[in-house]
């Protein structure tokens, strides 16, 4: 693992002044379809490559249950406003209660998986999570909302995971982004989720600047450069990454927290995906962890590291 010197900022293209938008909510109808293509790009010659692939399986079940899904039950209007005011998430995880929308998409989700080609073990944790009854999936509903889900039962959580992500993608979309306000280190402005990951992007307007990607609901949020995404310091920062591993993929490291979040540089590879590349730079995490650095990202297909 190398680390890198006096992190600098690349270069704006002459005539573009970057004045990026404070937030960019998903599109669910394209978010797990690019998803799933990269997973399967990341898969060849990968040592991770069957798990990578069966992560494009799940990607793409989480893309096709989509059509016709009942509509989401947004909190109503006044309780986004506290919300707001309050600058608390509009779609709090400690408050959430399943609608039909919710049940339906588990249900598909579970039956769609399941038809996956997958290893036993695998096999078992689906269908206990479909034998599951109704104050079960609740149960498991909550501990994925919560981060706090057994160690016993973490592959049951992964599918359960998956359908909370089609979930609140489908419910971010619907809110308005210019409603939406900072709440707090490390946490997404529209469901309070941690990142996955963060990203340097090169989008018309906003090319060089840095968004962090919501785990959960996959809202996009802007973050200042050369600064702890998880507790704001600008002190100690540095970047480390893969002895010959890919320059676009790094570890942002705080010395104030001694944690860190990895950084994507979309701008040089639009192919980067944040849940995806993350978990293909797996091995970046392990270095990481000998160093006594906390991995302070959630990534639902990474439980347990």
């Amino acid at each position: 693992m190398s680390k890198a010197g006096a992190p600098r900022h690349d270069p704006i293209p002459i005539g573009e002044i970057a004045a990026p938008p404070f937030v960019r909510l998903p599109d669910p109808l394209t978010l797990f379809a690019t998803r799933s293509l990269r997973f399967r790009t990341l898969a060849e010659g990968h040592q991770l490559g069957p798990y990578l692939l069966f992560l494009a399986a799940i990607s793409e079940c989480q893309h096709r249950i989509q059509k016709d899904l009942p509509e989401p039950d947004l909190p109503a209007g006044d309780a986004r406003a506290r919300a707001r005011e309050h600058a608390m998430p509009p779609l709090d995880r400690t408050r959430f209660t399943a609608d039909a929308a919710l049940d339906a998409t588990l249900d598909r989700l579970l039956a769609l998986a399941a038809t996956i080609d997958m290893p036993g073990d695998a096999r078992a944790a689906i269908e206990r999570a479909r034998g599951a009854d109704a104050a079960a999936r609740d149960g498991m509903v909550r501990s994925v909302l919560a981060d706090a889900i057994p160690v016993e039962t973490l592959a049951d959580h992964v599918y359960i995971a998956a359908a909370l992500q089609v979930h609140f993608a489908r419910l971010a979309a619907r809110l308005d982004p210019d409603a939406l306000v900072p709440i707090g280190d490390g946490a997404c402005p529209a469901c309070g989720g941690a990142p996955v990951a963060s990203a340097i992007v090169g989008w018309k307007g906003a090319h060089g600047t840095r968004f962090c990607t919501c785990s959960l609901c996959a809202t996009q949020w802007h973050v200042v450069r050369i600064k702890c995404v998880l507790c704001e310091s600008t002190a100690g920062i540095a970047y480390q990454e893969l002895d010959g591993g890919p320059d676009t993929v790094k570890a942002e490291t705080c010395e104030n927290c001694h944690g860190y979040v990895k950084i994507l540089h979309q701008h040089k590879n639009p192919q980067l995906e944040p849940v995806a590349d993350d978990i293909a730079t797996l091995g970046l995490d392990l270095l990481l962890r000998e160093t006594g650095y906390r991995r302070g990202a959630v990534n639902p297909f990474l439980l347990g590291y």
